[in-house]
């Protein structure tokens, strides 16, 4: 018979809740993290007060960074291991040219900098959690603020609806359509290498026009984005395809008179516009590679994940 040691309890509770300066100093840094783009959404959307020296928010701010410390400081054990195996993987990715320290700092600058330009904040976060692949590196390969980019839209603008006048309202709407008409009037579609999945990024893909659905959504959300239009990436089953921002039901009115009897009149007479409608009531419109239209018919309805380039 086997006599297995005794394991005391209450001691060893007491053991894993021995607290250490560097428990609190991790802990803290963790909570300012967390705290931040909470603050963010409440700031948002709370009234304002309008106390002197913003008090209010001050209050707000350190309300919820007390409520996150001592909400980990509870689990600080639990916290303390996950810290420690993130970091590690963090490591590990930055020494083998992954995702790692570096791509973590840039993603969570670049969250904090479009959720405080944003009137819904909360939705950055969503659009983050919800799956997609390879978001990280689609995110790096949309430049926007190339001026190979740049260039290639103002050509597009210049190139097609120049002309257009009393719609000063969808100039904007109406330059994106340029880019749209000119890449997807150029685009060669190429698969991937066999081994994997290969990310252009946007100035790339200006090569040659050339590449599969990722890349194509690359170039048309950088693009359209350099000109001031709000892009989004949809993930569907095994593909990947832009939309644009439309606005509300009545700016869709105006888009659809536009599009059937200005824009693309031979290339969508006696079809239907298709758009996806999100939980703000936000009209956005297919900008795929298959269609010759905006608005085209989609490949595939189901929306798996969604990713918002504000």
């Amino acid at each position: 018979m086997i006599n297995f040691p005794k394991i005391d309890l209450p001691q060893l509770k007491s053991k894993l809740q021995v607290k250490s300066p560097w428990d609190r100093i991790i802990i803290s840094v963790l909570s300012l993290f967390i705290t931040i783009p909470i603050f963010i959404i409440l700031h948002q959307n709370l009234i304002d007060l309008e106390w002197a020296f913003n008090l209010d928010r001050v209050f707000i701010f350190i309300f919820v960074f007390a409520v996150v410390f001592f909400l980990l400081m509870y689990l600080r054990t639990i916290i303390i291991l996950c810290v420690a195996v993130y970091l590690l993987v963090l490591f590990y990715g930055s020494v083998i040219g992954n995702y790692g320290f570096s791509e973590i700092s840039e993603d969570y600058n670049s969250m904090i900098y479009t959720m405080s330009d944003n009137p819904y904040p909360q939705d950055i976060i969503v659009a983050k959690l919800l799956p997609f692949p390879n978001k990280s590196k689609i995110i790096s390969a949309i430049e926007y603020q190339n001026p190979k980019v740049r260039n290639f839209a103002i050509m597009a603008t210049s190139k097609h609806f120049k002309g257009i006048k009393g719609y000063s309202d969808y100039r904007t709407i109406i330059q994106c359509f340029a880019v749209f008409k000119e890449i997807n009037g150029r685009w060669n579609y190429v698969n991937d290498p066999k081994e994997g999945d290969y990310i252009a990024t946007a100035s790339e893909s200006l090569e040659y026009f050339s590449g599969d659905c990722d890349d194509h959504s690359i170039l048309m959300a950088a693009a359209i984005r350099s000109i001031g239009g709000t892009p989004r990436l949809i993930h569907t089953k095994g593909h990947i395809y832009p939309e644009i921002l439309i606005g509300s039901m009545i700016d869709l009115e105006k888009v659809n008179y536009l599009i059937k009897n200005v824009l693309f009149p031979r290339e969508s007479y006696g079809k239907n516009l298709h758009y996806h409608i999100d939980e703000r009531g936000q009209v956005w419109m297919n900008l795929d590679y298959t269609a010759t239209y905006p608005g085209g018919p989609f490949m595939y309805e189901e929306i798996l994940g969604a990713l918002t380039l504000n």
